[in-house]
């Protein structure tokens, strides 16, 4: 069945909360450095085939201060911020954290979804892989000069953004997928409680070759290139280590009218009615999980349970819709926003007062997924959505559509429960869900020695 393809769970978020600099320093765990405590630290297969390629200037180079300044950004001056903000360039989101920064902002202007299949040999060398996304993350976050090589050696960046990396408001967000709990790395007593491979709903239309994975990266920011240039640097530095699976490049198109909210590809506004991301309470009864929950394993405290969906929309019989049979559909008015039943966008619909839908149908969209009483308050989902345009198919209609993502601490309770209610609503015949999968972000890295994942691979 569908994922909620229309906003039923988004207000405006504010600001990650408080986190350190996403900044490192030449102590900080590079790829192929060691992680305290732990033997044999040599064992590194897909390291040596990275270090090879050019790495080298950042492992080697830390003692020589190559780490050191290319994990730092320079002092932004005046002009400098100036330059980049005239360039449409976004300040640095800071990297270190109790919680992964890239699951609370609201979507950025750019995003990819990418799903890798874990092929490290042993959990030390999947150690090694966490360390390595960990370091090639906190770079790319912070921004900065890539390290120099040597003679003959090729160039330790793609130069894609130029001799200087910047940081333009990049977040990457790392999650876990179930078959990484297999026997391959010693891991099946780890495997968090509610974490399953996705759940194919009525009316899915799923690709097996679009599904899952071992391990998933989101990486947004305000520009497509350093997008791409994100998801460059990490598979070069994590070759052997993991292999992409299946990858989905998405965007977010500018509130319009200003100081509304961004429009999914049915013409309507997408995200109108999420928890209040500076409200900690909220965020900690929906979204991350808490240390001691019931059945989970301790390492996941600071999770969040990830969702992705990728679903065609079926644009071609979507406009040939009258607007009032789109609108009750959805439950809003498509110029404005605003409940069927009100006069402001955020305004909450009042369905005690409509038993019977005459003003917003009882299969609206918006009733269905969020019924706003009591019993379904702690169903809601914090919804991030982006919008995909993949060209044409074989047949030549657009294959264009939704990268639905949303973070919970429950699927079963939250997203899966949202995604019962809607089956069987009248959207069902203008979308297309195909692939995505359920994984567990993880918690953040906290500081210098940290990397994501430590918790779970000690």
């Amino acid at each position: 069945m569908p994922t909620d393809p229309v906003p039923e769970e988004g207000v405006p978020a504010e600001e990650p909360g408080t986190a350190e600099p996403g900044t490192a320093d030449p102590g900080a765990l590079e790829p192929g450095a060691a992680e305290p405590g732990t033997a044999d630290p040599r064992r590194r297969a897909f390291l040596r085939g990275a270090l090879s390629a050019g790495v080298t200037g950042v492992v080697v180079g830390a003692a020589g201060g190559y780490a050191y300044r290319a994990t730092r950004p320079a002092p932004a001056s005046g002009q400098a911020a100036q330059e980049n903000a005239e360039a449409g360039l976004l300040p640095p989101v800071p990297f270190h954290g109790k919680y992964q920064a890239g699951i609370l902002p609201q979507p950025q202007r750019q995003t990819a979804v990418i799903s890798f299949n874990a092929t490290a040999d042993g959990r030390g060398e999947l150690t090694d892989l966490f360390q390595t996304i960990t370091a090639r993350a906190r770079f790319l976050t912070a921004g900065g000069t890539p390290p120099p090589v040597g003679i003959g050696g090729p160039p330790s960046d793609s130069g894609v953004l130029g001799p200087t990396v910047v940081p333009d408001g990049l977040t990457v967000t790392v999650g876990v997928g179930s078959t990484l709990f297999d026997d391959r790395y010693g891991l099946a007593s780890r495997l968090p409680a509610r974490l399953t491979p996705m759940l194919p709903f009525p009316n899915d239309d799923l690709d097996p070759a679009q599904c899952g994975g071992d391990l998933v990266i989101q990486l947004s920011a305000g520009n497509a290139d350093t997008v791409m240039h994100a998801l460059r640097d990490i598979a070069r530095h994590t070759r052997g280590g993991m292999q992409a699976s299946w990858r989905i490049d998405g965007f977010a198109s500018p509130p319009r009218p200003s100081g509304t909210v961004p429009r999914n590809m049915l013409g309507f506004m997408d995200g109108i009615s999420n928890p209040d991301t500076s409200d900690a309470a909220q965020m900690d009864s929906l979204v991350w999980i808490a240390p001691n929950t019931a059945g989970e394993p301790a390492w996941t405290a600071g999770g969040s349970y990830f969702v992705v969906r990728l679903i065609r929309m079926l644009v071609e019989f979507w406009d040939r819709v009258d607007i009032t049979e789109q609108e009750n559909m959805i439950g809003r008015r498509r110029a404005t926003g605003y409940p069927l039943d009100s006069d402001s966008i955020y305004a909450v619909p009042n369905f005690a007062l409509d038993p019977t839908g005459d003003v917003i149908p009882l299969t609206a969209h918006i009733r269905l997924a969020n019924p706003r009483t009591p019993q379904t308050a702690d169903s809601r989902i914090l919804r991030r959505a982006y919008n995909y345009d993949r060209g044409i198919d074989q047949v030549g209609d657009l294959d264009t559509g939704l990268v639905f993502t949303c973070f919970q601490q429950d699927v079963k309770r939250q997203f899966e429960a949202v995604q019962t209610r809607l089956i069987g609503e009248p959207l069902v015949d203008y979308i297309s869900p195909f692939g995505g999968g359920y994984f567990l972000a993880l918690p953040g890295v906290l500081d210098r020695t940290d990397y994501l994942g430590r918790a779970l691979l000690a």
